[in-house]
């Protein structure tokens, strides 16, 4: 959950992270925070884009921890609410490299969260759609999320 007048930040296990900044826009929501207790990565930035039913994020990794990507994209439903957000994982990502390629990953999750009744054919459908939506996307955007965002009248801001 996305907790607009709290600050707060609450992931699917439960654990409550202070958030830094939410920015609200026509098309989306921005959230940046810092990410204690994390080997990997320290910091985190989101944006969850309702109408494609996307989590986009920046991950600022910790030294030793790098990836070369430059985006990881969640499919997923995405209800807004006046104070609060709430975002439900589809199992399948993306992950961008920019000017090169997206690599679809977690098919193997979609297809057992289906098999073991957590998801309805119905949802399991609409995120292969949203999937297909933002590669196609992607692609004719030399694989740069900004740029077809852009093109959509999304302009997404970064730190």
């Amino acid at each position: 959950m996305f907790d607009l007048a709290a600050k707060t930040n609450t992931d699917p296990k439960g654990i409550v992270r202070a958030v830094d900044e939410y920015v609200l826009t026509p098309w989306g929501l921005y959230m940046a925070r810092p990410t204690p207790g994390r080997t990997q990565f320290h910091y985190l930035e989101s944006w969850l884009l309702p109408s494609l039913g996307l989590r986009a994020n920046v991950f600022h990794f910790n030294p030793g921890h790098e990836r070369p990507q430059d985006y990881y994209l969640d499919i997923g439903q995405i209800t807004v609410g006046e104070t609060a957000w709430q975002a439900e994982d589809h199992y399948l990502d993306l992950v961008v490299y920019s000017g090169d390629r997206t690599d679809l990953i977690d098919t193997d999750e979609l297809f057992a969260a289906h098999r073991d009744g957590l998801l309805t054919t119905e949802t399991a459908e609409e995120a292969l759609q949203r999937v297909v939506v933002a590669i196609e996307g992607l692609a004719r955007h030399d694989h740069d999320l900004n740029a077809w965002l852009a093109a959509d009248g999304m302009t997404l801001t970064w730190r």
